[in-house]
């Protein structure tokens, strides 16, 4: 019979023990929090208040005694609770799956490139063995099969044009810095970016170290000022009373790059708003506003010397002000670079793509 069958729904049985749902919704919160343990307890009770996380057998007492014995938590220098190794690395894997996982059930996302021959990933593809293939190439079982049609059962003997290789895919080596937008307006009227932000921050890291370890994540902050920070800095960045120095940022992304000595490198930077500082004669130089032509000129002036080291930026607008726009399209030109304006929603999606594209090696 053509058609369709309907049966009854069965939603999934959810196996996880209260301690492992209660662990999910705390890292999430730890995330929004940025660290702060008391605070996210507080969020955790609210909800638990609200909508029955717990029950008389497992309260939210026993969920704080299991984070202590099970090396959740542990106590910083001023004995305060704070996360562990094994809770930071467990919330990048959550924001790994969280963002990459859509993608991989979507079929995009690879990391190949579109040339083939000596390389690191396997192909489907074969074709005839050449003068300086290796061993490890040969598909024998390809190559006896071709043996046998060729020369007969009986008079086995397996010649060079009997032979097939596997293709390879050849993935590059790449060295990435992520700018992370750090100002007060990343937090303003009321919407949250840099949570979003931290996120596909700590999926990037992960992916990055776990899947392409010869590839290399450096993360910088720029508020009026640009540092550094570590991977397991990720869950505790907030934003701060800062302006934007968004040349800052880039002249330390173009430092960290050009110390990687690597040939392929690129910056992510997203951001939500124009440049409004710039440090001139060891002082801070600002404009609230971000239309200041002395500002902007710089921070363009870093781009072109970015597209002359070979240096794309592709920057993350996530604001969408259309006064926003010009800034964002003459940057992005003098760059020749790329320029995606994304909602806090679809953020993980773009970068998660743009670094697969990019990460494809030309001859």
């Amino acid at each position: 019979m053509i058609g369709f069958r309907f049966s009854e729904f069965v939603p999934t049985a959810d196996n996880s023990t209260p301690f492992e749902r209660l662990l999910k919704i705390f890292l999430e919160l730890m995330t929004h929090t940025s660290g702060d343990f008391e605070e996210s307890f507080r969020w955790l009770k609210e909800l638990d208040d609200e909508y029955g996380l717990t029950s008389p057998e497992y309260t939210l007492e026993d969920f704080r005694k299991d984070l202590e014995e099970k090396n959740y938590i542990k106590k910083d220098a001023n004995h305060q609770n704070v996360l562990s190794d094994k809770s930071e690395q467990l919330i990048r894997k959550n924001a790994l799956e969280q963002i990459f996982g859509r993608l991989k059930r979507s079929g995009q996302g690879n990391h190949r490139t579109p040339f083939t021959g000596k390389g690191e990933e396997e192909s489907s593809d074969k074709r005839p063995f050449q003068f300086g293939d290796t061993l490890d190439q040969i598909a024998f079982t390809e190559s006896f099969k071709n043996a046998q049609i060729n020369q007969g059962v009986d008079s086995f003997q397996m010649t060079e044009r009997d032979l097939e290789v596997r293709e390879n895919y050849s993935a590059a080596q790449m060295s990435t810095v992520l700018m992370i937008d750090i100002s007060h307006s990343m937090i303003l009227y009321g919407e949250d970016r840099i949570t979003p932000a931290k996120k596909v921050a700590m999926a990037l890291a992960e992916l990055i170290t776990k899947k392409y370890p010869k590839d290399s994540l450096d993360i910088v902050v720029f508020g009026n000022d640009a540092w550094e920070v570590k991977i397991k800095d990720l869950p505790y960045l907030s934003v701060g009373p800062y302006h934007t120095n968004t040349v800052a940022g880039l002249e330390l992304a173009m430092d960290l790059l050009r110390r990687r000595r690597n040939a392929n490198r690129q910056i992510f930077m997203i951001t939500d708003g124009k440049p409004t500082c710039i440090i001139e004669n060891g002082e801070y130089y600002q404009n609230s506003w971000g239309h200041d032509p002395k500002i902007i000129n710089r921070t363009i002036n870093l781009a072109i010397q970015c597209r002359k080291l070979n240096i794309p930026i592709t920057t993350f607008m996530i604001a969408k002000d259309p006064y926003l726009q010009q800034f964002v399209e003459d940057f992005t030109e003098a760059n020749n670079g790329k320029a995606f304006y994304s909602d806090l929603k679809g953020l993980g999606e773009f970068i998660f793509t743009d670094y697969e594209k990019n990460k494809r090696k030309r001859y």
